[in-house]
């Protein structure tokens, strides 16, 4: 029986716009179980009013949510933590006190996110190894970020890795390389020990960051979950009342 059932809210897309930087649609998750109202990863500005939705169709009141796990400090997994007022915030202590460190510059970091979870008495700084929720531990996957973690919750029949950006993506899974990694060597140490875990039980579910939940197949190859989801609808035309819809899924 599984202890934890656990939701995809904010389904990661593994693309980038080409003269906008990247997107910032990372994946976010509802665990719900041991008493808890658990939300791994919230997203960016952007997904606030796709996540507010998502929250009222599974009866979730922000107040209620209990924690807020975060795999690393950059803004697009980082920022909504400030909608949850009631929640205990949990994030690597490598991480945040590297991430503290830095002086504002053209990256990812939300430097003024980051200050108020310094100085927050909400914030729980975690050590790889620990399991911090009943059934949850946290693993150092550096290389995308110095203290980037990786989540492993102990489901019963399975276990879930939550991998954030220290594997973004099936074709990072698959090669072994990040995309935007501040150690590739590091990075490609991590995803081996990704895999590792992913291989320890039949049925492991993978939700990485930007991309569908997947699992094993027979071969050991990722086989996704479910369907891809995004597009984008836009105003090229001289009438607000017409708009082009473009899907984001076809290759």
């Amino acid at each position: 029986m599984n202890r934890y059932q656990v939701d995809v809210l904010i389904q990661g897309f593994p693309g980038r716009a080409v003269c906008h930087g990247g997107l910032g649609w990372s994946t976010v998750t509802l665990i719900r179980g041991e008493s808890r109202t658990i939300l791994l990863d919230v997203g960016a500005f952007g997904m606030r009013k796709p996540l507010e939705r998502r929250l009222k169709e599974f009866g979730i009141d922000p107040q209620d949510v209990t924690d807020v796990v975060l795999t690393h400090a950059h803004y697009d997994h980082l920022v909504n933590f400030t909608l949850f007022p009631n929640a205990k915030i949990w994030i690597g202590k490598v991480e945040l006190e590297w991430a503290a460190s830095q002086p504002p510059g053209f990256n990812p970091l939300p430097e003024l996110y980051v200050q108020e979870l310094v100085h927050s008495n909400r914030v729980s700084k975690l050590a790889s190894g620990e399991e911090f929720i009943p059934g949850i531990h946290a693993y150092a996957v550096p290389g995308h970020t110095p203290g980037h973690l990786l989540f492993v919750l102990n489901n019963g029949e399975n276990d879930i890795l939550f991998t954030g950006d220290s594997a973004k993506n099936r074709a990072e899974l698959l090669s072994h390389k990040v995309v935007d990694t501040d150690d590739a060597t590091q990075s490609a140490h991590s995803i081996e020990l990704i895999w590792r875990y992913w291989r320890q039980r039949p049925g492991n579910l993978l939700i990485p960051g930007h991309d569908l939940s997947m699992v094993l197949d027979d071969k050991d190859q990722p086989c996704y979950l479910g369907e891809r989801e995004a597009s984008m609808r836009v105003w090229f035309s001289e009438s607000i009342e017409h708009s082009d819809l473009i899907d984001l899924t076809c290759i």
